[in-house]
């Protein structure tokens, strides 16, 4: 359960992301800069701001197998027992995305998705509805920031909104498979 003060950063953020806003916020690996993925007008501010090349993929942070199911053409059967194997923060690129901008999708049309824990992530997105999209808070080619005290303040004053939350871990990033189809997954990461 979240405190008063957590309520208000979360409403903040939602704020800041329904009115097409970036938000530098914590997720349960690294700090990071993030938007409504279905937003393509906060898709070029968040590639704006990170100096990001057009046309690289993100990872989308969703709530749950339900929210998922939405924008997979073919999705695993037993999805929810599928993604409960994973114990650790772990991204998963799944073929034949739907319902989802181009600017999102790799080039091949899969779309890469975590499932979040983090409290302050899962507030968001139970409320906003739609994935966020979220990438490292850090220019684009330059070591991710692992602590909140880390990130450039030019990422800092570029953003909309930025997550006032204790930084009390070192994150790290998330281990990456493919779910290839056959089924079986490909280590990327």
């Amino acid at each position: 359960m979240m405190n008063t003060s957590q309520e208000l950063q979360v409403e903040r953020a939602l704020d800041a992301v329904r009115n097409s806003g970036v938000i530098l916020y914590p997720t349960d690996t690294i700090w990071g800069l993030g938007c409504d993925a279905t937003n393509t007008r906060a898709i070029e501010k968040l590639n704006r701001i990170k100096q990001r090349e057009i046309g690289k993929s993100y990872i989308l942070l969703m709530s749950g197998a339900r929210q998922l199911r939405k924008y997979l053409a073919n999705p695993v059967p037993d999805l929810d027992e599928f993604i409960e194997q994973f114990k650790e923060p772990t991204t998963i690129i799944y073929p034949n995305a739907v319902n989802l901008p181009d600017e999102v999708l790799a080039e091949d049309g899969s779309v890469a998705v975590r499932i979040v824990q983090h409290p302050f992530c899962l507030a968001v997105l139970h409320r906003l509805k739609n994935p966020i999209l979220s990438t490292s808070a850090n220019l684009s080619g330059q070591v991710a920031p692992l602590r909140r005290t880390d990130i450039l303040p030019e990422i800092v004053q570029g953003v909309d909104y930025c997550v006032e939350w204790e930084d009390n871990e070192q994150g790290s990033p998330s281990t990456i498979f493919r779910l290839l189809d056959t089924g079986k997954l490909l280590v990327i990461r």
